[in-house]
């Protein structure tokens, strides 16, 4: 089953945080909604990929698995875990550990679970006005995510590329103002994320989450200047998965899915539908090659 997408504005954290309610008044509406291993699993996503990946499973292997799949797609990225801890959804997936860990710490008192781990979604340095980024002009400007994980994410490529060089002290809370170095006077705007691609063409580079440069079909009208760096911890920090209630985390349907999410047809859609954006993981935590 795929229900009627959920189209929400981008909201405010305030905003979803004072929508959720009690901690006490939450629990009591997840204990009734969503009974472990009854009834179909009701998980909220991101449209793309995750709606499409979801979808590709409710298509192709859910029932031969025994799954009743209910997908609520949401546009927002607060809404998603805020539907966990009302009750409203079952699981989520659309978010790294990162983007988790911030919810949490800023959010309702309410344990959330990652449960696995399933792509990656690659920032990418897009440009309608070069074809590398070392042609790009004195003072050009760069637009970049506004929201702390990702801006920190947008750096690192930026800094990979030689173009700026950013305080190590500032660690992974690092913004444009932690620049110790920018020798092309490169001006650098932080923006909100799903508004880059439609600013692509009015700034002189762009930095753009996977998600958003698929669904405006980026690659389409503009170069790929460089991709973010892959350390050691990539996966680990910026993975997309699946996300539980902690008292929920072993509902059988929840563990059945994250099976599901990385059996081999799941893996070769992403590769084949996504190449080199979306990065797949497998019941390893690795890259999928």
């Amino acid at each position: 089953m795929r229900s009627t997408p959920i189209l929400i504005g981008a909201a405010t954290l305030a905003l979803a945080l004072t929508a959720c309610g009690a901690p006490s008044e939450q629990s009591s509406g997840s204990a009734e909604a969503g009974e472990s291993g009854k009834g179909p699993l009701r998980v909220g996503v991101s449209p793309v990929p995750h709606g499409d990946i979801l979808s590709f499973i409710d298509e192709n292997l859910a029932e031969e698995a025994g799954l009743e799949l209910e997908i609520e797609e949401i546009a927002d990225y607060n809404t998603p875990n805020a539907g966990l801890v009302e009750g409203d959804l079952d699981a989520n997936y659309f978010q790294h550990r990162a983007f988790l860990n911030e919810w949490v710490e800023n959010g309702p008192d309410a344990e959330l679970t990652y449960v696995t781990d399933v792509h990656i979604e690659r920032l990418g340095l897009y440009s309608e006005a070069v074809e590398d980024a070392a042609d790009l002009a004195d003072g050009a400007e760069i637009a970049v995510p506004n929201d702390p994980a990702n801006l920190y994410r947008a750096l690192t490529i930026l800094e990979a590329e030689g173009l700026i060089t950013v305080d190590p002290d500032a660690g992974e809370t690092a913004t444009e103002k932690d620049v110790t170095d920018n020798p092309g006077n490169l001006r650098i705007t932080p923006i909100e994320a799903a508004q880059i691609p439609r600013a692509v063409g009015d700034v002189d580079a762009a930095v753009i989450n996977g998600n958003y440069a698929i669904e405006a079909e980026v690659a389409e009208t503009a170069n790929v200047l460089a991709w973010e760096p892959e350390g050691d911890d990539y996966v680990e920090k910026y993975a997309n998965g699946l996300v539980a209630l902690a008292e929920n985390a072993d509902d059988e349907r929840v563990q059945l899915l994250a099976e599901l999410l990385h059996d081999e047809r799941v893996l070769e859609y992403i590769q084949e539908t996504w190449r080199g954006v979306v990065l797949p993981v497998d019941a390893d935590g690795a890259i999928a090659e």
